[in-house]
């Protein structure tokens, strides 16, 4: 793919940046070199490759899922102003 500088226009107009036909003149060869990158990256056959998300084996310390309710209730509405049958209780707003 040939990137010119009608598509860098239209890419700056998507983008809703401005720049000048200079500007454009000078983006061009630099986004059509990064295009070719892109199409030799295609070229390499992957398809005895497992998809990875890191090149290091990464393992999560995860903790036992227990379901509690806190036990910190009474501590929490202690700093509300104002509290009732264990809920902030906030006030009525009607417009």
């Amino acid at each position: 793919m040939s990137v010119d500088i009608a598509t860098v226009k239209k890419i700056a107009s998507l983008a809703r940046i401005a720049i000048t036909e200079d500007e454009a003149a000078r983006i061009a060869p630099e986004l059509d070199n990064i295009m070719g990158w892109i199409e030799q990256l295609g070229e390499v056959d992957t398809s005895d490759i497992a998809p990875m998300t890191a090149v290091i084996p990464n393992h999560l310390r995860l903790r036992d899922d227990v379901v509690t309710d806190g036990g910190v209730r009474d501590a929490v509405l202690s700093n509300a102003p104002q509290a009732e049958h264990g809920f902030f209780t906030v006030p009525k707003v009607i417009e």
